[in-house]
């Protein structure tokens, strides 16, 4: 029955003649599809988003909000886990960047692909910013208003600050709300370009496999893997709906947690802040969104906006842009291009540090010598490390091609002569093993079908607005991660050689 529906799409979709990546065996590990949780958690968003624009009044921007969570039903479900969303895919893009940048991803031929990835992070980031402004809340209204004081620093720019934000002061966010569009489709738009250039090369191999750029299968070995449909889709099916569960999962748990201290806010509490005209704003410390708390801890070191934007986001930036053209070494190892290695370490490390800096003294200005302490340690410390660290000296990638030839024509023996098979016995183990391990995975996924039916049951009895309306959230993010899992057990018993 499978194999019919199969047959079925890939006929009517041609399927076969779309240029998409065969993928190896050992290529279905989340690793290796950090790309596609990004672009799930991405899908959910833009989805979560057009509900959300339904009922989102720009001019009366915290009322809208509020209304959205208290009168709409299940509301809070779909903005908590919109944001949350956008939460999932900036952490996901990092891993997603900085896993490449160590994998030297960003080499020949994948030098566009690279750029293309580092300009969607950016527009994540101003997408991400928006979005959380139209929240119309106090911290949101401070958060706009650090943003239209840097804008409005720097010379002639400051004619463009009523363009860019409009008049959020009176709770209109009209122009806040046009640009987060603009942003998102912006990504859409790159978004497509990056994933037929990703599916043109494939995934970056095994360093066992290949050890030097230019670092792609040639089309003898990428026609020897799995076809894109209908094993990759499956995969990634079971991916979405993890990522999407998780996205409607914690949310909406956290949003039943008590008042949380000002340093766990920032990455906890999907409820808004009180309005920015109320006796409570008063009261609270204001501090951006979590994923701008480094940027906020760098204003603290300078008074100069201009300094404050070239050590903060210009030559970091710039880096990651020119880093395909900088790094000439075809090496891909880690340890044998030490100094881009430490680079990004200390990228990410100064990335961590400020975060939790800027959580924990929102504001305070940092005196230099402080800035220095703060700083030197880790860039000697790497430093140290990478010096001390010894290269990998021998090239594994040629004894890998030797021994994977080897095993080749062993296997072309064995299969032609199947007499010759040695320890007959211990394979007729190993295939019982893997034939149990798969009963077990069909039984798992029995199971997960069943409890995901009692939870569905369960849906339409939740009351769609008030305090119980967010298990709905949770309930249906359960379904999804268990969907999820089945799909992948699936793919485990149908595929699993």
């Amino acid at each position: 029955m499978s194999d019919k529906v199969s047959s079925w799409f890939r006929e009517r979709l041609g399927l076969d003649d779309l240029p998409f990546f065969r993928t190896p065996d050992y290529m279905y590990k989340v690793n290796y599809w950090l790309g596609a949780l990004v672009a799930s958690a991405f899908i959910y968003t833009v989805i979560s988003g057009l509900i959300l624009l339904l009922y989102y009044n720009p001019d009366q921007g915290y009322e809208s909000t509020m209304f959205i969570i208290q009168s709409v039903p299940y509301g809070s479900v779909v903005l908590y886990s919109h944001l949350y969303g956008a939460y999932a895919m900036i952490i996901l893009a990092y891993v997603h960047m900085f896993r490449n940048y160590f994998a030297g991803a960003y080499k020949k031929p994948r030098e566009l692909l690279w750029i293309i990835g580092v300009i969607m992070l950016v527009l994540t980031l101003g997408t991400a910013f928006l979005g959380y402004s139209l929240i119309g809340d106090a911290l949101a209204t401070s958060a706009v208003d650090v943003g239209s004081g840097i804008v409005s620093s720097i010379p002639g720019l400051s004619g463009f600050v009523p363009i860019l934000f409009g008049n959020y002061d009176a709770g209109q966010y009209g122009r806040v709300l046009a640009l987060h569009i603009i942003f998102a489709a912006l990504i859409g738009v790159l978004f497509v370009f990056h994933f037929f250039l990703a599916e043109h090369y494939g995934m970056m191999p095994s360093r066992k496999e290949k050890s030097k750029a230019p670092a792609i299968y040639t089309k003898e070995e990428w026609m020897r893997f799995n076809p894109w449909w209908p094993r990759n889709f499956v995969y990634m099916i079971s991916l979405v709906f993890l990522t999407w569960g998780f996205i409607l999962l914690i949310p909406d748990a956290l949003a039943y947690l008590p008042s949380l201290p000002q340093q766990l806010n920032p990455f906890l509490n999907p409820k808004p802040a009180p309005p920015p005209n109320s006796p409570a704003a008063a009261h609270i410390t204001t501090y951006p969104p979590w994923f701008f708390l480094f940027l906020y801890k760098i204003a603290d070191f300078t008074s100069n906006v201009l300094i404050f934007l070239l050590i903060s986001s210009i030559i970091p930036l710039l880096y990651l842009i020119l880093v395909p053209f900088l790094d000439r070494s075809p090496e891909l190892h880690p340890l044998k291009r030490k100094v881009f290695t430490g680079i990004g370490i200390l990228m990410l490390t100064y990335l961590i540090q400020n975060t939790i800096w800027g959580d924990l003294t929102p504001g305070v200005p940092i005196p230099f010598n402080q800035q220095v302490m703060a700083f030197l340690p880790p860039a000697i410390l790497i430093a140290i490390g990478m010096y001390a660290l010894p290269s990998p000296k021998e090239d594994k990638s040629m004894s890998s091609s030797i021994q994977i030839t080897q095993q080749d024509n062993t296997v072309k023996i064995l299969a032609n002569n199947p007499s010759n098979i040695p320890f007959a016995n211990a394979s007729g183990k190993v295939e019982v093993k893997s034939e149990a391990k798969k009963t077990f995975a069909e039984i798992l996924i029995s199971i997960l079908f069943i409890l995901s039916v009692v939870l569905a049951a369960q849906l339409w009895v939740i009351p769609s607005t008030g305090f119980a309306s967010n298990l709905f959230g949770i309930d249906l993010g359960l379904i999804f991660i268990m969907l999820g899992e089945a799909i992948s057990l699936y793919h485990y018993v149908v595929y699993k050689k």
